[in-house]
């Protein structure tokens, strides 16, 4: 197999967004395969590339998640790499980043060795001098466990602190109320280049389940494309890792119109490929000139789902 396309048993045929690029990359001639990151019975050294795109259980079991990866990553292309989702999963990386002068969503992160006591959203609010917050896990996917708490009403946040951080490292961020009204920026880089944007639909609007389109295209701005180059160049030299064939840098305002970083997804983000032919064109491009795909070997046999067969729209 050239390339296994890497998802998760709830998405056995891949997210309807990664379609498209199976199909685009079995016409470039590949032998593409859909395979569940915890498949016992797959051997990932018959593979050249593992392309992570809709492993979205991974964050219940994030040690396990990591070991898969390492394993993978020794006999075979982890795309991205190791380095990079080792670093990218845990959203620690926003204290980090924002510590080396980012422009990134405050943020206070809550260690779950921390003994907590109650009262303790309340006084980090006040401290910091935040109103509406968002709490979540610094290990999730698809707003898991993200809940907005209220400045008038911290009651519930306080609870669901109490309840996740005996497990969880938590997040804690102030509500940028830009999502609601200008809107989330999703700016998505190919191959460390800028190819496409859209405005996502906020959490408290229903996300993407409010019955409308996650993202709608739109174009980026100068001040949030020079944003994310700067937020993508601190990464790479965070992970001492080269360009990432993809990543989505998911922007909003703050009250004085600036956009700050809310998530830098370098594992396996929604790229929103479905209606972004170009994209998919320059994607499918980056990847044929992966190094594990420039010389090509015999093929082994690998025991995938194959990938959906290739449709005239």
């Amino acid at each position: 197999m050239d390339i296994a396309l890497v998802t998760c048993a709830e998405l056995p045929e891949l997210f309807p967004d990664d379609r498209p690029l199976a199909r685009a990359l079995g016409a470039a001639g590949l032998d593409v395969g859909i395979v569940c990151w915890d498949d016992p019975d797959f051997d990932w050294g018959s593979t050249r590339v593992a392309l992570l795109r809709s492993p979205w259980d991974y964050f219940h079991r994030a040690a396990e998640f990591l070991e898969w990866a390492e394993r993978a990553a020794a006999v075979t292309q982890l795309v991205n790499p190791l380095p990079t989702v080792r670093w990218n999963l845990h959203k620690g990386y926003l204290v980090e980043l924002a510590a080396r002068g980012l422009p990134v969503v405050p943020t206070a992160l809550l260690p779950r060795s921390m003994d907590y006591a109650a009262g303790t959203l309340s006084r980090l609010l006040a401290s910091r001098g935040w109103g509406d917050a968002v709490l979540k896990p610094a290990i999730s996917a698809d707003s898991w466990e993200t809940i907005v708490v209220r400045a008038d009403d911290t009651q519930a946040g306080e609870a669901h602190l109490a309840r996740l951080l005996p497990a969880r490292d938590m997040l804690v961020q102030p509500f940028l109320r830009s999502v609601e009204t200008h809107g989330e920026r999703s700016l998505v880089h190919i191959d460390g280049q800028f190819s496409h944007a859209v405005r996502k639909n906020a959490l408290t609007l229903g996300g993407r389940r409010a019955g409308v389109p996650e993202g709608i295209p739109v174009a980026a701005a100068p001040d949030e494309l020079a944003a994310a180059r700067r937020i993508l160049t601190a990464a790479r030299e965070a992970t001492g890792t080269p360009e990432a064939l993809y990543a989505r840098v998911d922007l909003a305002r703050d009250d004085a119109g600036n956009p700050l970083l809310l998530e830098l997804e370098l594992a396996e983000p929604t790229l929103f490929l479905e209606g972004a032919p170009a994209a998919i064109r320059r994607l499918v491009a980056s990847i044929t000139a992966l190094p594990a795909l420039t010389v090509r070997p015999s093929r082994s046999c690998g025991q995938a789902q194959p990938a959906p067969p290739q449709r005239t729209e």
